[in-house]
């Protein structure tokens, strides 16, 4: 399918003129489908009698978007070239797409990616690293699917210099954090002061903010920055650079002074993380509807089970 990349870039575009945060959206889906089963499309999967879906597990649901779009792409694709892009290869691709859309680096994306016949809820609710979560359950969880402790983790983080946040996602920093009946001490007293201000005490927890609050759309390294001066949103941000003795410290610092380097390191660490555990040849298949496994297939979460 030759013009796999143009195609899902001319839904991209058409996307972005009506959601700006669209970009951020796809990229943490691609980012949500790998760490759960590997990149296989398995966080496409809806509901079925056979198929618990992965979209309603707690770090997705009422959370991951895009879903509509992807739907888009795959339908143009599907046009062009019938049964031959796998949706887990979208995700890949609509990533990379958006971030250089977005500014950031553009990298040559691996394909061959096939999509998997089941979904997996409870992976995802163990699997995926969480807003609260301290540095230490954060390099576990990447350390549980192969990527690097220090750089990947790092490198991948900076995806949160586009996109937006639900006060869910953060109010505990702002009003109670660990339990204490306090702000995080880490927050910046001006920018705790606006995000209280914007998530109120028992206000609206589907609000939105943006990860960074320097250039909220661009795709740079302010995000690195805005941890020096302790305005990451999110708990999983600023733990980043504000663990006492962490070996993050020094790849915050490099990465705020220096965005090439950023940049490098991320393509790196956006392959690395496009290469977990794949299903190739004839594993999984392609579907023809990201939203559900083919007619002639047996996708089912009971497969997991009796394979145990």
């Amino acid at each position: 399918c030759p013009n796999v990349n143009n195609i899902i870039r001319g839904v991209l575009v058409q996307a972005l003129y009506t959601d700006p945060r669209i970009g951020a959206s796809l990229t943490r889906l691609h980012f949500h489908d790998c760490f759960v089963n590997g990149c296989d499309g398995s966080i496409l999967l809806d509901n079925t009698d056979t198929i618990e879906s992965e979209k309603e597990a707690a770090p997705n649901n009422n959370s991951v978007r895009g879903f509509d779009v992807v739907d888009d792409m795959k339908a143009a694709l599907e046009n062009a070239c019938p049964g031959i892009v796998s949706c887990a290869d979208i995700l890949a691709i609509a990533a990379e797409q958006s971030v250089c859309l977005a500014g950031g680096p553009s990298w040559t994306v691996p394909l061959g990616r096939r999509d998997s016949l089941i979904a997996n809820r409870s992976g995802a609710n163990s699997a995926l690293p969480s807003p609260f979560a301290s540095l230490d359950v954060l390099k576990s969880k990447f350390a549980a699917v192969g990527l690097d402790t220090s750089s990947d983790l790092v490198a991948l983080s900076g995806a949160h210099t586009f996109g937006r946040a639900q006060c869910s996602s953060f109010n505990l920093r702002l009003y109670n954090f660990s339990g204490s009946g306090n702000p995080d001490p880490t927050l910046n007293t001006t920018y705790l002061a606006e995000l209280q201000q914007l998530c109120p005490q028992a206000g609206n927890e589907s609000v939105v903010t943006n990860l960074d609050p320097t250039t909220p759309d661009t795709f740079d390294g302010n995000y690195f920055s805005n941890l020096q001066t302790n305005e990451g949103l999110l708990r999983s941000d600023q733990e980043l650079f504000s663990t006492t003795g962490a070996d993050t410290i020094d790849i915050v610092n490099n990465f705020s002074s220096n965005q090439t380097a950023f940049f490098e390191s991320f393509v790196v660490s956006m392959i690395r993380m496009g290469n977990i555990s794949p299903l190739t040849g004839t594993d999984g298949e392609i579907r023809l509807n990201c939203r559900r496994v083919n007619d002639n297939s047996t996708g089912s979460n009971a497969l997991l089970v009796s394979s145990i």
